[in-house]
């Protein structure tokens, strides 16, 4: 996503003829709409694979994950989380698809590459704008 951010800024001075040096506000914003963009394409393609494939990463880590989580005794907080987790991962072997783990998999994804982006646009004008010093 960082990577990403910075071509888009590139490409966006080379096509639009934008003025340089970037400003960190530009740069935030492309970053920012790079990120979202990522995250909204990563998504669907996470859950279009679910669907055709009925199984994920997910479903496949949950026992490994259960059997690790259960060592800290969490009581009543982790029966009613191990017990939310496995009928998503009961959704998703069943019909390809949970709700919960959708808008999960969504905003997961959301957060990450949105701040990724961000980072990425301001980390890219200080490669785009160091080369227009020169």
């Amino acid at each position: 996503v960082p990577l990403a951010a910075i071509l888009s800024l590139y490409l966006d001075h080379k096509i639009n003829k934008t003025e340089l040096p970037f400003r960190a506000k530009n740069a935030m914003i492309l970053g920012l709409l790079t990120g979202i963009f990522a995250a909204v394409f990563a998504s669907s393609f996470d859950i279009l694979m679910t669907y055709i494939f009925h199984s994920n990463d997910f479903v496949q880590t949950l026992p490994q994950t259960e059997a690790l989580v259960r060592h800290y005794k969490l009581g009543l907080l982790l029966n009613q989380t191990m017990g939310m987790m496995k009928q998503m991962s009961s959704d998703i072997q069943q019909t390809g698809f949970s709700l919960f783990y959708t808008v999960g998999i969504f905003f997961s994804n959301f957060i990450v590459n949105a701040i990724f982006g961000t980072l990425g646009g301001l980390l890219g004008i200080t490669f785009i704008n160091k080369r227009v010093q020169k």
